[in-house]
C-alpha cells in the first residue's frame, strides 16, 4: 500500500473514532436531559396548587412531599384544617427539618393571631361608634346570687374574666379549657393590660394554650377587658370571674359548674 493511501486510511479512522465519540457524549447528555425533565415533571404542580404553595411558602418539593403524605394514616386521624407546614413538622425527618417547620408555623400564628387581635379591636371600636350610647351587656338582665340554673348547656357561651399573673385565674382557666368543645364558645377578658396592648393579650394567648384555630373559628375570643367586668358586677367582683350567657341573657357562673 502506498504512503498516500496509508494516510487516508488513518484519516478514515480518525472520523469513525470522532463520529463514534459525538454519538456516545451525544446519548449521555440526552439521557442527562430526560433525567432532568423527568425530575422537574415528578413536582410539577397545577396551577392551583402553585398558588397554595406559594402561600405556605413551601416549594414544589415540599409540596409533592405533602400530598404524599396525605395520601397515608395522617389524613385519616388528622383534622380537615391541619396545614401543610403541620404535616410537614410532624413527620421531619430530622431534628433540623423539625425546627425549621416549627419556627415556621411559630411565624405564621403570631401574625394570624396579629390579625385576629386587630380586627376584634376594629369591631369594638365599631360598636363604640355606632352605637355610643348602648352597653355591650345590660348590668339590669343579670339576675341575682340565687340563680339555681348553673349547669352549661352546649349552646351556652361564657364570659371569663382573668389577668396576667394570676395563679387563680390560670387555675381556672385550665378546668374551663377542658369545656371548649362542650360549648358555643369562650368569651375571654383580660384586665391589667392597656387598652389596645395587643401584644399583651398575645402573650397571655401563647402562654395558656390557645389554639388559633379556636380563635380562628370564633369559639374563643380574646379581648381587653376595658372595664367591662366592673360594669357589669357595679365593682363587686374581680378576676378570675365567669359569666354564663344564654339566650342572650347573662348570670353569674360558680366555678363548682365547670
Amino acid at each position: 500500500m502506498s504512503n498516500g493511501a496509508k494516510r487516508i486510511t488513518a484519516f478514515l479512522a480518525l472520523l469513525m473514532m470522532g463520529s463514534a465519540f459525538a454519538i456516545e457524549l451525544s446519548g449521555t447528555r440526552m439521557s442527562q436531559t430526560e433525567t432532568d425533565l423527568s425530575a422537574t415533571d415528578e413536582y410539577r404542580l397545577t396551577p392551583t396548587e402553585l398558588a397554595r404553595s406559594r402561600a405556605w411558602d413551601l416549594s414544589p418539593q415540599e409540596w409533592h412531599r405533602y400530598k404524599q403524605l396525605m395520601q397515608g394514616i395522617r389524613a385519616s386521624i388528622s383534622p380537615a384544617t391541619i396545614s401543610p407546614i403541620e404535616v410537614l413538622g410532624i413527620h421531619a425527618r430530622d431534628e433540623t427539618e423539625r425546627r425549621r417547620y416549627a419556627e415556621r408555623w411559630v411565624h405564621a400564628m403570631r401574625e394570624d393571631v396579629g390579625r385576629i387581635l386587630a380586627f376584634q379591636h376594629a369591631y369594638d371600636e365599631a360598636g363604640k361608634r355606632l352605637y355610643p350610647d348602648e352597653p355591650l351587656i345590660d348590668p339590669a338582665r343579670l339576675p341575682g346570687p340565687g340563680d339555681s340554673k348553673g349547669a352549661l348547656q352546649s349552646s351556652d357561651r361564657v364570659l371569663f374574666f382573668t389577668r396576667p399573673d394570676c395563679p387563680a385565674c390560670d387555675a381556672l382557666w385550665n378546668r374551663l379549657r377542658k369545656r371548649v368543645d362542650d360549648l358555643a364558645g369562650i368569651d375571654i377578658y383580660i384586665t391589667g393590660v392597656k387598652p389596645g396592648d395587643d401584644p399583651a393579650v398575645r402573650a397571655w394567648a401563647a402562654a395558656h394554650g390557645i389554639d388559633p384555630a379556636w380563635v380562628r373559628s370564633r369559639r374563643i375570643t380574646l379581648n381587653h377587658e376595658a372595664g367591662a367586668l366592673q360594669r357589669l358586677t357595679q365593682g363587686k367582683e374581680e378576676s378570675p370571674y365567669l359569666l354564663r350567657l344564654r339566650d342572650e341573657a347573662l348570670s353569674p357562673l360558680r366555678p363548682s359548674a365547670l
